[in-house]
């Protein structure tokens, strides 16, 4: 009855649908994990954020000596004071926030031990603003409430930081930076919250990070049900054919005989086959 499924044409539809099933579960793994990834990413926000401001120099003493990874200090919230750098600001281009294309102004400031710590103090709503242009930090000594991010990595595909000395950046590389900058360079920055004295110029405060889960939860159960769809389509596929024809042939051809319907003629009566072999003599 079903012998018609290993027909190549029927053996090709098979592995069309098997290979498109373990794709689209696969899929929904995939949003699985990233669901996972992000609620995981939301309750350290919300942990970290929690603590108690701390000094900075606390704060990251345990990474300078190897006893913990920057990656645990993330959006810890400290407190630091010094002198910043002005001479040594720069711009990270190509950033967005609220919508609108701007860049962030990142200054290191020296702490009174020596340290150099990279501060991105805020974002300007202007994408053709120049380092030259930039509001300058507060002159003398600054105190500053932040929150602290580790180093920034190029993605795949992203632009290389070019050689030399640099007005802007892609990104806060702390490496890179630490290439052109005066002093030991702390291994994280700060996000700036708070200053005092206050900063002055059109310079927005950083947009805090989206603690939503996204639509990973959505998308997941979506991929599960294309590959449903798919298994229901390969069954509706197959017993529509096993009734169409698959039953008649295959046991016809089983008993080795030829089903054929009465000839007839054109007034619908019943004709021999063979008028010669009708009137034959047995």
């Amino acid at each position: 009855m079903y012998r018609f499924l290993l027909r190549p044409r029927w053996l090709a539809f098979h592995v069309a649908c098997i290979l498109l099933v373990a794709l689209m579960v696969n899929l929904g793994f995939w949003q699985l994990h990233r669901l996972e990834d992000r609620q995981a990413f939301n309750r350290d926000v919300r942990e970290r954020s929690a603590q108690e401001v701390a000094p900075f120099g606390e704060v990251v003493a345990p990474v300078v000596a190897g006893a913990a990874g920057a990656d645990e200090l993330t959006w810890r919230r400290v407190q630091l004071a010094g002198t910043y750098l002005a001479d040594e600001q720069v711009l990270q281009v190509n950033r967005s926030q609220a919508g609108r294309p701007g860049v962030n102004v990142v200054t290191p400031m020296r702490l009174d031990d020596g340290t150099v710590v990279v501060v991105n103090r805020g974002f300007v709503p202007s994408a053709t603003l120049s380092v030259d242009d930039a509001p300058a930090p507060p002159s003398g000594e600054v105190a500053v409430t932040g929150r602290v991010r580790t180093s920034e990595r190029r993605s795949l595909g992203g632009l290389v930081e070019p050689q030399g000395e640099l007005a802007t950046v892609q990104r806060i590389d702390l490496p890179r930076l630490a290439e052109q900058l005066p002093g030991p360079l702390a291994p994280v920055y700060v996000e700036l919250l708070a200053s005092d004295p206050a900063q002055e110029g059109p310079l927005l405060p950083l947009a805090d990070p989206e603690l939503s889960e996204g639509p990973h939860l959505s998308y997941m159960v979506q991929w599960w049900f294309f590959s449903a769809c798919v298994v229901v389509g390969w069954v509706l596929a197959v017993r529509r054919s096993a009734g169409a024809g698959g039953r008649r042939p295959g046991r016809d051809a089983e008993s080795g005989g030829v089903s054929a319907a009465p000839a007839r003629s054109s007034q619908g009566s019943p004709q021999p086959a063979d008028d010669g072999a009708a009137t034959a003599p047995r």
